[in-house]
């Protein structure tokens, strides 16, 4: 394994000027020994192209990186010892499910023993020791890019392992399991695990640490809680969560928010700058309550929705939309009336030209 250290900049044009001519925007990144990360964000953002960095694959055009402090910038992927796992299985068909777990080690003339012992062990883990004398053609594309992933994990020296989207092929209903056997891989051998994936679910239950992008910038990394509770960009909020976090925008003068011309109580320990910001609150965080609160704004109700579990609430206020999730026995608007619903509370967010105002 090894300590990941980056300090670069992609573009794939010559003589990059703008920021949209980069794929990826000048970034300072370190993935620790043994960590798992997943680099989350949608298509085109970048995360390919950072992953393909690290495993050698691609140069950087600008900067370098570093395995445990040396400098590997121009290093092939053999040379960093690096294993990836890609997208749709890579696999030899003709080749049985043992044989193509042993085929990197046999590649790298470990003892026969050896290969045998460890084609075990990570068939156990991938629970195919029923099928490790099956012709791979055989298998289910879920069951070949099992092994595809067991290849990627079966070296036990390896720098790190890559995960370019690999559950893509995947059915739905056992992707879950296949992600809870990652995380449990994860734990017992401690390998650096880099994971790519446009999926929040999958980023937020598998990484210990999450890298979200967007149009090449890595905009906050952390933990599933500090995305959820702290979003230190807007677009963060926005993609976190389902739904995402609700934006109002408002102003600040000489202390004094307001939002939609109402003005809203400020706490006492939120130190504001004057000018405008947005207020971000998750829909979990809203609470319908009587027009007297300080902390609530009058919405007009749209919908109302019940998902079994809650009620999802749609509700305007000068153009402006806001969700909020209630519980199923909470006495409801109808759709046209009004609801006070309580926007700033300790969960509420500020942001200034969309970065996060500490407080």
């Amino acid at each position: 394994m090894a300590r990941i250290d980056l300090d670069l900049a992609h573009a794939y044009r010559p003589n990059p000027r703008d920021d949209s001519d980069y794929a990826l925007l000048p970034l300072t990144m370190s993935f620790r020994d043994g960590g798992a990360y997943a680099l989350l964000g949608p298509s085109g953002c970048g995360k390919t192209t950072l992953l393909n960095i690290v495993s050698g694959l691609l140069a950087p055009s600008q900067g370098s990186v570093r395995f445990d402090g040396v400098d590997v910038t121009q290093a092939t992927p053999q040379q960093r010892n690096i294993a990836q796992v890609f997208q749709f299985p890579v696999i030899y068909d003709t080749m049985t499910v043992a044989e193509n777990l042993a085929f990197p080690l046999r590649n790298r003339k470990v003892p026969e023993a050896q290969i045998k012992k460890r084609v075990g062990e990570i068939a156990e883990m991938l629970d195919m020791s029923g099928q490790l004398n099956q012709r791979a053609s055989g298998l289910a594309a879920d069951a070949k890019q099992k092994i595809s992933l067991g290849r990627g994990l079966v070296r036990p020296d390896v720098s790190a392992v890559l995960f370019d989207e690999p559950l893509t092929v995947i059915d739905p209903h056992l992707k879950w399991k296949l992600r809870r056997k990652l995380k449990q891989i994860h734990h017992e051998l401690k390998l650096t695990l880099i994971y790519v994936t446009h999926d929040q679910v999958e980023a937020l239950t598998f990484a210990e640490e999450v890298v979200v992008m967007t149009r090449g910038r890595a905009v906050q990394t952390g933990s599933a809680d500090a995305l959820f509770e702290r979003p230190r960009h807007t677009f963060v909020g926005h993609f976190i969560g389902s739904p995402g976090m609700n934006f109002l925008p408002g102003s600040v003068t000489a202390g004094v928010l307001r939002v939609a011309g109402i003005t809203l109580a400020l706490p006492a320990d939120r130190a504001v700058p004057d000018g405008d910001l947005k207020l971000g609150v998750r829909p979990e965080y809203v609470v319908q309550t009587a027009p007297a609160d300080p902390a609530a704004l009058p919405f007009q109700v749209t919908l109302v929705q019940d998902i079994g579990t809650h009620m999802m609430l749609t509700a305007t206020l000068g153009g402006h939309t806001v969700k909020a999730r209630l519980h199923p026995a909470a006495s409801l608007p109808q759709t046209g009336e009004q609801v006070w619903l309580r926007i700033m509370g300790p969960h509420t967010c500020l942001y200034v030209n969309e970065e996060l105002v500490s407080v």
